[in-house]
């Protein structure tokens, strides 16, 4: 079966907790997390920074930071692996090492690596799901932090252990902080998915709940236009 043939029968099975939309898609969809008691201070000009995270399907992820404040780009790709592994079916293997992920590049004098962060934890993904996002399986669907500085593995390490330690989801965090060794985007018809497709069931489902949850529970990080990698 290939992936797109998974993502087909995802949907369908995922189509069955419609009703409880908001719980399959997002731990704490009715939560709201508490800030990071350690973050990078807002530049005083604008810059560019990034960052590359992975919460399962790359689509929502990526539908997630193109409609939040600061963000200028959101590219989807894989990371963990080689870079001749590093196409949409051999990852879909989950034996290459990669994650779907998400590259953020983002302005820090209007939103800081923390404040992404508690997006990303709030309605971007289920950080308590072990290899698996949703109603999707395989080590290629793990969430991960990777780290391209001491200073984002300090603030992402220190974040985890915060929200564990107020006991905000029901379940630890499972996401890894790991080095960053290597970014590769993916291919070209997995880039603005969501934003192209908003009519696709798995999309419909699991993604843009994702989108409206951002704009519901934090409106002063919600954008309403997708800044989308075809626009830039």
């Amino acid at each position: 079966m290939n992936h797109f043939s998974r993502k087909i029968a995802s949907s369908l099975a995922a189509a069955a907790c419609m009703i409880g939309m908001a719980a399959c898609n997002v731990a704490n969809a009715a939560t709201t997390l508490p800030n990071p008691a350690v973050d990078e201070p807002a530049a005083k000009a604008p810059a560019q920074e990034t960052m590359v995270l992975a919460g399962g399907c790359f689509w929502g992820v990526q539908a997630v930071f193109e409609h939040t404040k600061g963000v200028t780009k959101a590219v989807d790709g894989y990371s963990g692996g080689q870079a001749n592994t590093a196409d949409y079916e051999t990852v879909s293997t989950g034996s290459t090492g990669h994650a779907e992920s998400v590259k953020v590049t983002y302005d820090p004098s209007q939103v800081t690596y923390g404040q992404l962060l508690k997006v990303f934890f709030t309605v971007a993904l289920d950080p308590t799901q072990v290899n698996a996002q949703g109603p999707d399986e395989g080590t290629q669907y793990r969430s991960v932090l990777f780290y391209a500085t001491p200073e984002q593995q300090k603030i992402a390490t220190a974040y985890i252990a915060q929200l564990n330690g107020a006991k905000v989801f029901s379940k630890p965090i499972a996401t890894q902080v790991i080095p960053l060794k290597g970014f590769y985007p993916a291919e070209a018809y997995h880039q603005d998915y969501a934003e192209k497709h908003p009519s696709n069931m798995y999309i419909m489902i699991n993604d843009a709940p994702k989108v409206t949850a951002l704009k519901k529970q934090m409106p002063d990080m919600y954008v309403k236009n997708a800044v989308t990698v075809a626009s830039k």
